[in-house]
């Protein structure tokens, strides 16, 4: 057996074997470090506006989150038939509006729409937004980019009125037949500052043509009677267009009457409504301070439920002629009065009336004034046991006071089908019924609902003549 002789390492060659070993272990971990750096994630990025759509105005929301906010670039564009169309940078701040609304997270607001990007064309788009945060000291950087295509429409609907001029009374209801083009855009009728939706001209038998639209709309008794009627459309890209809708408003007259209160009624009536009302705060030892509050807050709160409702209606006609009056019943008061409460003499309250008092003996049934769905059977504060019935095309009509409820949500009634039977819950002073009728949650004068001449004229007729079939009663 042959051995090899080995030379013992000298303590200077055993030094630098370990200086070359602990370099090595740097520039290993140094380039570990340098890829794993590289290999972070960007800025979390968020489009929140627009989802599908540019216009003529539209308005870009991006939501951006790193760790202490701390962006190093931020650069978002529009590309279109290969141009690169700048939107935003970090060295370019016109026109936006940057907010942080927590240590992380900025938002960047910025309108992107062809009148401030005059370059954008009609077609198809791609919006581009890119990030990047510093890592490793400032080294190197992490990026994140996000794309989202959009389809740009700069140009605005069309409009064509079908029926023609439209006469409403103040405090009134009318209906407007209407084309709009694309279909897939909002339209309707606007009253001064107040949009009324369109429904499909085919749910009453007009055309199945989709652009035919119908819509029903009121010149609400609080409007000014000189107030501008259009017919409006907005397209899924936010594009709108008004156009004057032809009509003759006339004036109606509105009562003043006042309502004393007292004593005994207020100790009826007030602890009845708490007690029904859980999350009602008024104060437990001052009855007319806790009326007061009912008489204002509750209302609109009861108001605004009603409102709410009208956004559930159905998408077809379901009454077929005039609504029905509670028989052998007296008008205690009528719609749009002006109410005045004296309270020891003195006035403490105004509210305005929104329906019709119809006085009757106590517990007489209470009958469907048309065909309809339940969409409400419950108490319902002033009101106190209500039922609000949807007859479709955003009209509907409310039963207020009754003392008994004879039917659900959710239920198909007939005309005549009994609902409930009169009475005095909620604020009332005696037994009777509070009858209103609403157009897209706008209280509207019944009176012109139970006119048979009224909605052959101004519903029927007019439907009619506009290619649909719906019967007449006479």
């Amino acid at each position: 057996m042959t051995y090899k002789y080995q030379k013992p390492h000298s303590a200077k060659q055993t030094i630098l074997r370990w200086f070359a070993i602990a370099i090595l272990l740097v520039l290993t971990g140094a380039a570990g470090t340098w890829i794993w750096s590289g290999q972070l994630e960007g800025p979390a990025i968020q489009v929140k506006q627009p989802e599908q759509f540019i216009g003529q105005q539209t308005q870009l929301e991006v939501i951006l989150d790193t760790p202490a906010g701390n962006f190093s670039r931020i650069n978002i564009v529009l590309e279109q038939d290969g141009k690169t169309l700048p939107v935003f940078t970090l060295e370019d701040l016109t026109d936006a509006e940057i907010s942080q609304s927590t240590p992380n997270q900025i938002s960047i607001i910025r309108q992107i729409g062809s009148r401030v990007i005059p370059d954008l064309l009609s077609g198809q788009a791609r919006l581009i937004v890119q990030a990047s945060r510093p890592t490793l000291y400032g080294l190197r950087e992490a990026e994140s980019t996000l794309t989202r295509e959009l389809t740009v429409r700069l140009e605005p609907p069309n409009l064509w009125g079908l029926s023609k001029l439209h006469y409403i009374n103040h405090g009134g209801s009318e209906l407007a037949i209407y084309r709009v083009t694309p279909n897939d855009t909002e339209s309707g009728v606007q009253v001064g500052n107040r949009r009324f939706p369109s429904f499909p001209a085919s749910s009453v038998g007009i055309t199945d043509d989709p652009t035919a639209r119908i819509a029903l709309f009121t010149l609400s008794f609080d409007f000014d009677l000189n107030t501008p009627i259009n017919l409006y459309a907005r397209d899924p890209a936010g594009n709108e267009v008004l156009t004057p809708l032809g009509h003759r408003a006339f004036p109606k007259s509105f009562a003043n009457s006042q309502i004393t209160i007292n004593e005994r009624f207020l100790q009826r009536v007030i602890p009845a409504i708490v007690s029904r009302t859980p999350d009602l705060q008024v104060p437990a030892d001052n009855l007319l301070a806790a009326y007061l509050s009912i008489n204002r807050d509750l209302r609109k709160s009861n108001n605004n439920t009603i409102a709410a409702l009208a956004k559930k209606s159905a998408q077809k006609m379901l009454w077929t002629g005039p609504f029905q009056q509670l028989g052998n019943s007296q008008v205690e008061s009528r719609f749009a009065d002006h109410r005045t409460y004296i309270y020891n003499g003195q006035e403490v309250d105004q509210q305005v009336h929104l329906g019709f008092d119809l006085a009757v003996t106590a517990n007489v049934p209470v009958l469907a004034a048309q065909h309809g769905t339940v969409l409400f059977s419950g108490y319902l504060g002033i009101y106190g046991n209500c039922v609000i019935l949807d007859h479709g095309l955003g009209v509907q009509s409310l039963y207020g006071h009754l003392s008994t409820l004879e039917v659900s949500p959710g239920l198909l009634v007939k005309k005549g089908q009994k609902l409930g039977r009169s009475g005095m819950t909620g604020l009332a002073g005696g037994d009777h019924l509070h009858f209103t009728m609403l157009v897209d949650g706008i209280p509207v004068n019944p009176l012109e609902w139970w006119d048979q001449k009224w909605m052959n004229d101004r519903i029927f007729l007019k439907i009619r003549n506009a290619g649909g079939l719906p019967p007449i009663e006479h």
